[in-house]
């Protein structure tokens, strides 16, 4: 996600980091840079001139010119603007009700339907809640039974009424079945509007009105840019809805809407879908996306993921197998399996602090892990628990079994091996050790 606008933020800043010397003149050429690259991503106009000026002011009030590292001071203002611009902190949702009802709205085509399953799973894995869906988009063909499907997929019931047309009816009745079933969570997808619609607006107003919701999230394709905005605009003067859903962050998006929709309704970004799967759905930190767009990558993210897959049972398994000096292949995948769990490959990657730029034209897809776990399926359970007994027979019958080369086997085995020893270190606390080992990796 914001490629195009994380490169073009780091050509306009390269100067400033220390590859020139630093004047008030290329602080201002730089800005207007930044500027023509906030508007390339589709920010507003306004904002994008009103962020540049406060980067300006902030830049000369701290003396940046004189400072021994201008450029990593300038880096460090634009992205605490970026941070305040798109809301500061990280906004929680509201499930102080019982049960707690979440109205969702926004336009036709903005992933509504797919969403309400992904914060269903959400809070349903995350949250411990028991949520219940609820169907209320009874215009578009198919909608009802989508919903359903996607109930399937995660495990939570779907509330329906085909035979009633009236969605202030079917979300009232909803609203009486999760109280006598014990749901203490109801996320309400209604049917996509145009703003210019004065029936439809009408119509989610009153369902609005009949259900008092205590969190009512307008969903946002983020692909629409500065669209989605002023169509934000529109529906938070009929709604006054409490926070935006982006939608579709994994795609081509220039995020504009990510970074601008906060200062135009002065509702915050609650969540971001980043990919298709059920589980591709993140809080919005507005602090970790800017350290993304400016290509610092997002640790924090990274190691939170990490920490949803550990298995604290297996660690402990994994770490006697390690000191008595056992850990084989069945380990090695399971550890595979692991990190598969964690998400979207690229995603991850960009995760990492200068990898982003890196990786930005390679294809790094969910696959990436195919080829190894194909030859460790080739072993035999006797190779795969005992790797030093693979010799070169051994090794052309496993190549042929997986379909790769021998060269590839050659290879495997070796970053296997290399990875045994820096975890038998670790084991012992032997950290110059490991480091002197990390240094005679090869990739």
């Amino acid at each position: 996600m914001f490629n195009n606008l994380s490169e073009k933020l780091d050509k306009a800043l390269q100067v400033l980091k220390g590859q020139g010397s630093i004047t008030e003149v290329n602080v201002a050429e730089t800005l207007k840079e930044v500027r023509r690259a906030l508007l390339d991503a589709d920010v507003n106009f306004k904002i994008a001139k009103q962020f540049t000026k406060s980067v300006k002011e902030k830049a000369l009030g701290q003396n940046v010119l004189t400072t021994i590292q201008p450029g990593q001071l300038m880096v460090k203002i634009v992205k605490d603007e970026l941070t305040d611009l798109m809301g500061g902190d990280s906004a929680g949702i509201n499930l102080s009700g019982n049960p707690s009802v979440i109205l969702m709205a926004g336009l036709q085509g903005s992933g509504k339907t797919t969403f309400s399953g992904k914060l269903a799973n959400f809070l349903k894995s995350k949250k411990s809640k028991k949520p219940l869906l609820v169907a209320c988009d009874v215009y578009r063909p198919a909608a009802i039974d989508q919903l359903h499907v996607v109930g399937d997929q995660i495990g939570v019931e779907v509330f329906s009424d085909k035979g009633n047309d009236n969605p202030i009816e079917i979300a009232k009745n909803a609203l009486e079945h999760a109280k006598q079933n014990g749901f203490n969570v109801i996320i309400v997808d209604t049917a996509g509007r145009l703003a210019v619609d004065e029936a439809m607006m009408t119509e989610i107003e009153n369902i609005h009105t009949a259900i008092q919701p205590h969190e009512t999230l307008f969903v946002v394709d983020s692909m629409t840019g500065q669209d989605a905005v002023n169509t934000a605009k529109t529906f938070n003067d009929r709604l006054n809805f409490d926070g935006v859903i982006l939608t579709k962050l994994d795609g081509d998006t220039r995020g504009g809407a990510a970074i601008s929709i906060k200062s135009v309704v002065n509702k915050p970004i609650k969540f971001i879908g980043t990919g298709e799967k059920m589980d591709a759905i993140d809080v919005f930190h507005p602090s970790r996306m800017s350290d993304r767009i400016l290509g610092m990558g997002d640790v924090v993210s990274l190691v939170e993921r990490a920490q949803e897959q550990f298995d604290e049972v297996e660690a402990r398994k994994l770490q006697k197998k390690i000191a008595k000096n056992q850990f084989g292949f069945d380990d090695f995948l399971k550890q595979i399996q692991q990190v598969k769990k964690m998400g979207n490959m690229k995603d991850l990657v960009g995760m990492i602090p200068g990898a982003g730029k890196a990786i930005k034209d390679i294809d790094v897809n969910d696959d990436a892990f195919k080829g190894i776990e194909a030859i460790i399926h080739s072993m035999t359970p006797e190779e795969r628990s005992q790797p030093s007994i693979i010799n070169a027979s051994r090794k052309k019958r496993i190549g042929k079994g997986s379909g790769t080369s021998v060269q590839e086997v050659n290879q495997l085995m070796k970053q296997f091996n290399q990875m045994s020893k820096m975890m038998k270190m670790m084991q012992g606390g032997g950290g110059r050790k490991m480091m002197q080992a990390m240094k005679g990796m090869r990739p």
